[in-house]
């Protein structure tokens, strides 16, 4: 059994004592009444890239869990204190071998109830050889109406919204 963030907060990181439930900010939240702590459930903030290039997108096939076997974005987390920008750089050189320019963000995802929140930019290649890196076994070029099994629900919807914001057919 899996248990929510509130639930897995039971002692206070700061004195030790037994957290208690209290309604802050409109819902119920540990609370340590000791120090007066409240403790939030803040999202974790990962980055994904869309890099075209020669009108084709680059996707890697995982072999890590989530989404093995499957293709997708070369994506990852941003590390605390690490710029956005920064931390897409990194995973695209780290996972498909490329060094990028990115040229805008394309857009914020979200789902209720999941922790993560992804950033999504877009890329050109700009030096670099697209290899696979320690998370995928192949990587390649996809045309946006012919893509391989896709990892995650929202690369779908992530490759629809570049395709509508760049005024082509979704």
């Amino acid at each position: 059994m899996s248990l929510s963030f509130d639930d897995s907060i039971r002692y206070c990181p700061h004195c030790g004592r037994s957290v208690e439930r209290r309604h802050v900010a409109g819902r119920l939240r540990p609370h340590c009444p000791t120090c007066q702590v409240t403790f939030f459930a803040d999202p974790k903030l990962a980055v994904a890239v869309l890099i075209v290039q020669q009108g084709k997108i680059v996707l890697q096939r995982r072999t890590i869990e989530p989404g093995l076997g499957r293709w997708t974005f070369p994506s990852g987390f941003v590390e605390r204190g690490e710029r956005v920008e920064d931390a897409a750089l990194r995973e695209v050189r780290e996972e498909v071998g490329l060094d990028v320019k990115l040229t805008r963000l394309l857009g914020l995802y979200s789902t209720p109830g999941h922790p993560v929140v992804l950033a999504v930019y877009l890329a050109e290649p700009v030096g670099g050889q697209l290899v696979a890196g320690d998370e995928s076994d192949d990587v390649g070029l996809f045309s946006p109406d012919e893509q391989p099994e896709l990892a995650f629900d929202h690369d779908e919807e992530i490759i629809r919204g570049w395709l509508t914001q760049s005024g082509q057919p979704a």
